[in-house]
């Protein structure tokens, strides 16, 4: 097992590279991957990186390395996987609410294509006839996740075809003799319940013997990752367990190949985002403890009412004390309110855990700030992997006029 990084590496990466920082470990990242293929243990099973949660190129490079596929939300992220070495076999587009010609694109790439609408199942079509394979997005009406912002397959969702329009995803795959390989859904994120995937699995069995061709299901991602130390999370191996039985119990079922999409599982534990106090603000009601970032770096927990861990690793000792901590925009940014910590000192690190899913990814250059460094950790070595911005980045790509 992996050890989790230590305060003196993190001390020193944030004097040599500056705060706030992204840090990831290596090391977490292939520790979970080669947790999945133990728990599965079949060929039969394909994981695809939802790049989506973490798209910088050298972590991509790290999950290739380790064999995994790859699941790509857009046309640029199929690029940057492309860019990362993957191979067209092993890269998964699924689109969403995009233009034709996104799909055309994808197309010419040789990717897998999952489709989540008629409109483009049809333009498909009338193009591409049978001559190339393509997968389809259902929404099963299905209610999960941690919260509804992240549900993806309610029945008032945008995502997928909804099943009770079957018969028309029948009549346009008929008529256009579509190759539909891969039947694809995808509940919502922070599933810690290996039954909902045995719910959405229910709904796959009934509408697979209507498509002969099909190869595959996908059963989407969402794996939940424990954000305190008494958090429920997704038992993984009690998923495989649950997952591979039900396939095998029905005969029409077992030839076809089981996919999932996780992101968050691979990368959420293995970020570190470092922070400096700029300031401490009594009040009557509250200490507030301002760092050096804000939801312009750290949005999910004003976006999503996350949870992050965060620890003092420059007075770990210190005596405990309840602080808000906030960010230094120009909007309400708080991190956590009244959390338990070591006493915080003007200039001590603030660090919050289970960073590297949708943190840089959501990060912007809001108030003009700057976008914060990325490094990562192999075998105990940091090293950089994307500079912090510099006052030229905000200029880049506007046009100035000089006269």
């Amino acid at each position: 097992m992996a050890t989790e990084l230590s305060t003196a590496l993190l001390q020193q990466i944030a004097n040599e590279y500056g705060t706030p920082v992204y840090v990831y470990d290596a090391d977490k990242i292939k520790e979970q991957y080669k947790r999945l293929i133990t728990a599965f243990n079949t060929d039969k099973v394909r994981f695809f990186y939802a790049c989506k949660a973490l798209t910088n190129i050298n972590i991509l490079k790290v999950l290739k390395n380790e064999g995994c596929n790859i699941d790509c939300s857009s046309i640029n992220e199929v690029k940057l996987a492309l860019y990362a070495g993957f191979e067209p076999k092993n890269i998964l587009y699924t689109s969403n609410g995009i233009g034709f010609e996104e799909i055309e694109e994808a197309q010419s790439l040789g990717v897998i294509i999952n489709i989540d609408s008629l409109s483009n199942l049809e333009k498909f079509g009338k193009k591409f006839g049978n001559s190339y394979p393509v997968g389809v997005r259902l929404r099963p009406n299905i209610l999960a996740g941690g919260h509804l912002k992240i549900s993806t397959g309610h029945d008032k969702s945008k995502f997928g075809i909804p099943v009770e329009q079957l018969d028309l995803l029948k009549a346009v795959v008929q008529q256009y003799d579509i190759q539909l390989t891969n039947l694809h859904i995808h509940t919502g994120s922070d599933i810690k319940d290996a039954d909902i995937f045995l719910k959405g699995i229910a709904v796959l069995f009934d509408i697979i013997p209507h498509f002969p061709h099909l190869k595959s299901v996908d059963l989407g991602g969402g794996f939940k990752v424990a954000y305190k130390e008494d958090d429920p999370y997704l038992n993984i191996e009690e998923l495989a367990v649950k997952v591979l039985q039900a396939f095998e119990a029905h005969e029409r079922t077992r030839h076809l190949q089981i996919w999932f999409e996780p992101g968050k599982f691979l990368v959420s534990e293995c970020g570190y985002f470092i922070t400096k106090v700029n300031v401490l603000k009594e009040t009557a009601t509250t200490t507030f403890a301002g760092v050096n970032s804000g939801f312009n770096h750290l949005i999910r927990p004003m976006f999503y009412d996350a949870y992050h861990r965060i620890e003092n690793i420059t007075n770990p000792q210190g005596a405990i004390k309840e602080y808000t901590v906030t960010g230094n925009i120009c909007e309400t940014d708080t991190f956590a309110w009244s959390r338990p910590l070591p006493e915080v000192r003007e200039g001590d690190l603030l660090v919050f855990r289970n960073a590297g899913a949708y943190g840089f990814e959501m990060s912007s250059n809001y108030n003009s700030r700057f976008k914060p460094a990325e490094v990562l950790v192999e075998s105990g070595k940091p090293r950089l992997i994307r500079k912090r911005d510099v006052f030229e980045d905000l200029l880049r790509n506007q046009i100035i006029d000089t006269e």
